[in-house]
């Protein structure tokens, strides 16, 4: 683990005055009416979507470390700027009422030659600390000698040094780091990289010269400036393309723009011990972190290659998102290593519109990234690039044609000693405002916990006395969002939700605070958030942890299921292998927490995973094979190689990192087949190293309902319906049956039952036997749309003699297209089993609609598949309902695929009408198709829907909208790749054809005439003449109920009207009338009606012909 870090510190706050030309920027926030609490109901009923997010405070992280940034060329653009603006831009960077960061990462410059015209951007050319003698040019590169004073610049980098006595009092952590060796070090002889961005551009003979120069720059700044630096990373985004020079004609460099240093895994393996040899006995007590690389997957292949002596030299992890694939790759390689891990600088534009000071599209963007690194990294610390950009080189025709808006903040960086802050303005972004909503309630020494919401991220408080949720919303409709904390040990019966809004309304708006309410499913609050905003929930008076929050519980059983290869986790012999579903004992483990390391947050807790079948524990040998091994009679002395650390991120799945081996449980090859051997492998964030941990221990059993009729004994059933904690189950149930005097006359018998568990346990079960004579059935409901099938009860209500209501099977007439052909209510027939033999009519009124429409892909057993996909980021993510998150990605390193197919199969075919692609732009690259073609499967053969879409560039990710009319139980989206970029979808929807809404709708305030229909109570009604009466008030009234049978033959109701020669259908038979009549029963003697299988009688006296 890394040194101890020094505690929190008084702050400054931001200076008064005028602020000068701010676009958009006071410091003090825009206002803004608070948001209205939910607690009448009707905002939360106005809001078209709504989420619950639930905070874990048993997945907690440890104390978190803060937030910063590196100074870098900010700093060093404006150190020596006057007074009033480098005052301001302290203060809003580092003030308790700015971006409140308290880490700050010095740059230790490497500086190009004397003789070498400035080529690097505006701040970029950092200066080092050498100073050469007199007439060095870029050739001489043998003078440098670390124990040589004279080779030592005291006074070099003033700029950037002016920052770190600004802010040293408001600074936590320091660290050191360097983007390039000085270029008497490097093999191209500048700082901007070698004229081969991917050869090692560090000197094989300078390795060491370059660790005395970063420990020695650390030594002198520590001691200039009074403060303790805590770790140095020799390294920034080493093993990549990014950094090489080019030459002039005139043999000066004109690129790159900014200092780097190609440096692989090879060399890194060659610095960090060299580096750590320069720590051992110097002044500094500042160790190692490393490697700063751009991405999660690109640091993985440089950790992956390092020995074993070399990372034990590393105290902290560093990494970069600028890709943001295998995040939880890191994340598990860390807790492996027991090391903390930091996310260490990431920036972004973020902007579809370029330069944008007022759009909320950059701070949700940043925020969102915030919200995923937190969630899916778990660092201790979370650090900016730079928050303060060049705002020339983000204007228009700058960094790009359109302007860019990198930065929360932007300042010129050419202002002079004679500027103000009205001729050197500030401007500040949404991003600016969106990140307080983090970094003023998520504070140094509060701790990180799980939540199950991709687009939240929450902590509890250092002092455990609230918590705080960071809610995105980045759809542009109100959001309603529960807290649901059943997690916290203790709620107060005065505590409340406060929401601490910023959107285009107003910045950091604190609204009313909301009551914490104690329902059915535990303490919840239910707040209204706006459209495009990101809201801060300040909960206060939540503590503990709930005694069923944690997973593993005292003596429950569990499943580990692979997500991957949908088999569950068993013994075979001395090994583990993955076996079909069961109720075996075999497959199923127990969980024991043995606690975590000291310092550390229970998501590094250790765990035992005993075989209930076998009694023995998930170990690794010394391979790193799997295995299982005895287990000693003290949990306390459980080897390393049988400790297990479980990470999720939030969504109900778990990694398994071993904690002696560091490698992760997997299914080799991401196999399925029943039997397919378990090992462990390196992290790489795929779905075959993913499991999840399903609580099986049975707590109970549902009800079971049985008929009968007297003297006949019941068929009970042979399983029973077991109540679990996450979900139900099957099992076999042994019944105590009583005597066949039971079942003589009518009554209600209950009969007890066994169940035995897996897991060698019993429970108890009850089946509730009525017996009796049934006698009618109660008519059932169902809904479909114009020309859909509908889908009718498998049973229906039926009524005993004695008045008791069971469920019997039934058997319905066909129902075809043409009978819901038209909108209105059709009534559909069947029989019900009465037992004994016997049958009674059933019948069921459709109510039939005009289409609405609805994502069949969010359907209870959809799936969804990829032609290939980046480990971390699965097809079926493309249907979990999330319209905003990075979903699926085919993202590898190098070549990147030509083309690549999603698959979404539905578990039935359904009447579909488009199907929605929804893609999602990750950093700068338009990572969408330039084409695409969409397919559905009909009858088990593929056909084109539409023609093929060409989808267009641009700044924001498209939605690709295809019609689709086809009956279909698939569909798959081929989409053929820009050139050498990657695909990222975030979801594709499914859009078919439901039930819509029962319209025209009855409305009291409305006048209706002859002839005019609507629907009023699940019923459809027909006016007769003028009218404002209430359908159905009076069978005499000027409404008419209209039935029609399956046929299309009315239905006779006591509302309508019929004329001679009418037909309808009534108890299932067909009836003529034989003059005008209303409110008449068919079947009555000498009434109106007669069978219409019977000769037409001629009307009588006094019947209305």
């Amino acid at each position: 683990m890394s040194t101890t870090r020094r505690t929190h510190r008084a702050r400054r706050g931001v200076v008064a005055g005028t602020a000068g030309a701010l676009l958009a920027t006071a410091l003090v926030p825009a206002a803004q009416a608070a948001p209205a609490p939910a607690d009448a109901g009707a905002a939360v009923a106005a809001a078209t979507s709504a989420v619950t997010v639930r905070p874990d405070p048993s997945y907690a992280g440890e104390p978190f470390e803060g937030w910063g940034t590196s100074l870098v060329w900010f700093a060093n653009a404006t150190g020596d700027y006057p007074d009033e603006v480098r005052e301001r831009l302290a203060d809003m960077v580092f003030g308790d009422e700015g971006l409140n960061l308290n880490i700050a990462r010095y740059n230790i410059g490497g500086g190009n030659a004397p003789d070498v015209p400035d080529y690097l951007r505006a701040g970029g050319a950092v200066d080092g600390w050498w100073k050469a003698p007199e007439g060095t040019t870029r050739t001489d590169v043998d003078w440098w000698d670390a124990d040589d004073e004279d080779d030592w610049d005291p006074d070099a980098d003033a700029t950037q040094r002016w920052w770190v006595d600004r802010i040293k009092d408001d600074v936590t952590h320091w660290e050191t780091f360097s983007n390039s060796p000085p270029w008497f070090m490097t093999v191209s002889g500048y700082v901007s990289g070698g004229f081969d961005a991917n050869a090692d551009q560090l000197e094989p003979g300078s390795v060491q010269d370059f660790a005395d120069y970063l420990v020695g720059v650390t030594e002198r700044l520590e001691d200039a400036h009074g403060i303790e630096v805590d770790t140095i990373d020799p390294f920034n985004e080493p093993n990549t393309n990014y950094w090489g020079t080019q030459l002039g004609a005139d043999g000066n460099p004109t690129g790159g723009r900014q200092e780097g240093a190609h440096m692989g895994p090879g060399l890194q393996q060659r610095v960090i011990p060299a580096l750590a040899d320069a720590l051992d006995g110097a002044s500094t007590d500042a160790v190692i972190s490393a490697m700063d690389e751009t991405n999660p997957g690109r640091f993985a292949t440089n950790w992956n290659a390092w020995s074993g002596a070399v990372r034990d030299q590393v105290s902290q992890l560093n990494v970069h998102t600028y890709g943001t694939g295998q995040r939880t790759t890191v994340r598990d390689i860390a807790k492996g290593a027991d090391k903390p891990l930091w996310m260490s600088e990431v920036g972004g534009n973020w902007s579809s519109t370029g330069q944008d000071f007022e759009t909320m599209e950059s701070g949700l963007g940043s925020a969102q990234h915030i919200v995923d690194d937190l969630r899916e990294l778990e660092p201790s610390a979370w650090v900016f690039w730079q928050p303060v950009e060049d705002y020339d080189n983000m204007a228009p025709g700058g960094e790009s044609a359109d302007g860019m808006n990198w930065g929360e903040i932007q300042i010129p960086f050419d202002c002079t000693a004679e500027d103000t802050l009205a001729t050197c303005p500030i401007y500040t972004n949404t991003k600016y405002w969106a990140t307080q909503n983090f970094t003023h309630h998520i504070t140094p020494g509060d701790r990180l916990i799980g939540v199950d919401d991709t687009s939240s991220t929450a902590a509890v408080k250092a002092d455990g006395s609230g918590a705080t949720v960071v809610h995105v919303n980045s759809s542009t409709a109100d959001r309603a969002v529960t807290l649901d904390l059943a997690g916290f040990a203790d709620v107060a019966p005065g505590a409340t939700v406060t929401p601490v809004v910023t959107s285009t309304a107003g910045y950091l708006v604190e609204g009313d605070p909301v009551a914490v309410t104690d329902g059915a499913d535990g303490p919840a609050a239910t707040l209204v958030v706006p459209a495009e905003s990101v809201t801060t929930f300040v909960v206060d008076g939540v503590s503990g942890v709930a005694d069923d929050a944690p997973l593993a519980q005292d003596g429950h059983v569990y499943r580990v299921d692979g997500v991957q290869s949908g088999r569950s986790l068993a013994p075979s012999g001395a090994g583990v292998r993955i076996e079909t579903d069961a109720a075996d004992a075999d497959q199923l483990w127990t969980l024991q927490d043995l606690g975590a390391p000291e310092g550390s947050g229970t998501h590094r807790g250790r765990y035992t995973l005993t075989n209930v079948g076998t009694g023995a524990l998930l170990a690794v040998t010394a391979d790193t094979s799997a295995t299982t091994v005895a287990a000693p009679a003290d949990p306390a002395d459980t080897p390393a190689t049988a400790r297990w650390i479980l990470s999720t991120t939030g969504d109900g799945t778990y990694t398994l990192v071993n904690a002696s081996s560091g490698t992760l449980l997997e299914v080799g090859g991401q196999a399925t087949a029943d039997g397919s051997p378990v090992g462990t492998y390196l992290a790489n964030s795929g779905d075959n190293q993913r499991w999840r941990l399903l609580d099986e221990t049975v707590l109970g059993t549902e009800p079971v309902d049985v008929f009968t009729t007297p003297g006949t004994a019941p068929e009970l059933p042979a399983t029973v319906t077991t109540v679990l904690r996450d979900g139900r189950g099957e099992l076999p149930v042994t019944w105590d049956v009583p005597g066949d005097d039971a079942w003589a006359a009518p009554g209600t018998v209950e009969v007890p039952g066994t169940v035995t568990t897996p897991a060698g346990t019993t429970v108890d079960a009850t089946a509730t036997v009525v017996v009796d004579v049934l006698v009618s059935t109660r008519r059932a409901t169902a809904t479909t749309y114009v020309g859909g099938l509908p889908q009718l009860p498998a049973t229906v209500t039926a009524v005993t003699d004695g008045g008791v209501a069971v469920e019997r099977p039934v058997t319905w007439q066909d129902v075809t297209a043409a009978a819901v052909a038209e909108v209105g209510v059709v009534e559909v027939t069947g029989t019900a089993d009465a037992g004994s033999g016997r049958t009674l009519p059933a019948t069921v009124r459709v109510l039939v609609t005009e289409p609405g429409e609805a994502n069949a892909a969010l359907t209870d057993g959809t799936t969804a598949t990829a032609s290939y996909t980046e480990p971390g980021y699965p097809a079926q993510r493309v249907i979990n309902g999330d319209l905003t998150d990075k979903g699926w990605s085919n993202w590898r390193s190098g070549t990147k695929n030509t083309t690549d197919t999603l698959t979404v199969t539905l578990p039935a075919a359904r009447d579909l009408t488009r199907v929605v692609t929804r893609f999602w732009r990750d950093g700068s690259a338009e990572s969408w198709p330039r084409s695409i073609r969409v397919e559905a499967r009909t009858g088990g053969t593929w056909q084109a829907v539409g023609e093929p879409v060409d989808v267009p560039g641009g700044s924001t990710a498209p939605v690709v909208d295809v019609p689709a009319d086809v009956r279909a139980d698939a569909v798959r989206v081929v989409m053929t790749a820009r050139d050498n970029t990657h695909l990222v979808v975030s979801e594709i929807g499914v859009m078919a054809k439901v039930p819509g809404e029962a319209e025209p709708a009855w409305d009291a305030g409305a006048t209706y005439t002859g002839g005019d229909a609507v629907f009023h109570d699940d019923a459809y009604w027909t006016a007769q003449w003028w009218t404002r009466e209430t359908p159905g008030a009076s069978v005499w009234g000027s409404w008419q109920e209209t039935v029609r049978a399956a046929d299309g033959t009315a239905l006779w109701t006591p509302s309508r009207v019929f004329v001679a020669g009418d037909l309808a259908v009534h108890d299932g038979v067909t009836y003529r009338a034989q003059w005008w009549t209303r409110n008449q029963e068919p079947g009555a003697a000498n009434g109106p009606w007669q069978p219409a299988d019977e000769p037409q009688a001629t009307p009588g006296k006094g019947k209305k012909p």
